[in-house]
């Protein structure tokens, strides 16, 4: 386990601040954990699915799927992030990718080209969540129907908004992060 994710208590310290605000139910606040040597830089908070965290994730549940996960590749948009300093994989973001998140596709939980005949999600956002992401490998070998997609770790709004089931860091974050993966590294939700 290289990077932990985890529910984070009911008082969370953040940027040295120690935030007062109860955890909703399920909580949908993380902590970031990386565990490589010499790493002096987390904790830090992270946003994490609406459901919190499920071992049984399903399609729209909105929750992070529990589990430890391979890191696939990064992906960004060429026009707000320059390109990653990363060992991982890397993609440039076009105006037509989507991801399909709909069972009945047989692309489902894949990258296609939008505009597409099923359901999708646009990963050339007008916010800046997609900015830049790692793409999670979360069942996707194969893709089960129904299972969940799209699970990403990714840019988290200022206020640490949840998810639809992903994980969100804060750009800065993501930043320092970025150089240090590997494609032998996972991510664990727990």
């Amino acid at each position: 386990m290289d990077i932990i994710i985890e529910t984070a208590p009911s008082k969370q310290k953040q940027n040295d601040t120690l935030s007062a605000t109860p955890q909703a139910h399920p909580p949908t606040l993380g902590v970031f954990h990386f565990r490589h040597t010499p790493w002096p830089h987390t904790p830090w908070p992270c946003a994490l699915g609406r459901g919190g965290i499920r071992a049984d994730k399903r399609e729209g549940d909105e929750a992070s799927p529990a589990g430890t996960w391979p890191l696939r590749q990064v992906w960004y948009r060429p026009d707000r992030w320059q390109k990653p300093d990363t060992k991982l994989p890397i993609r440039a973001i076009a105006k037509t990718d989507g991801w399909s998140d709909d069972p009945k596709d047989t692309a489902y939980n894949r990258v296609i080209r939008r505009p597409h005949a099923f359901h999708c999600e646009t990963l050339w956002r007008d916010d800046r969540l997609y900015d830049v992401f790692i793409e999670l490998g979360y069942n996707d070998d194969p893709p089960i129907a129904g299972k969940g997609s799209a699970i990403f770790l990714h840019l988290a709004t200022e206020d640490y908004a949840p998810t639809q089931g992903c994980a969100a860091l804060a750009p800065e974050h993501m930043r320092l992060l970025l150089p240090h993966l590997t494609q032998a590294m996972t991510l664990t939700f727990r």
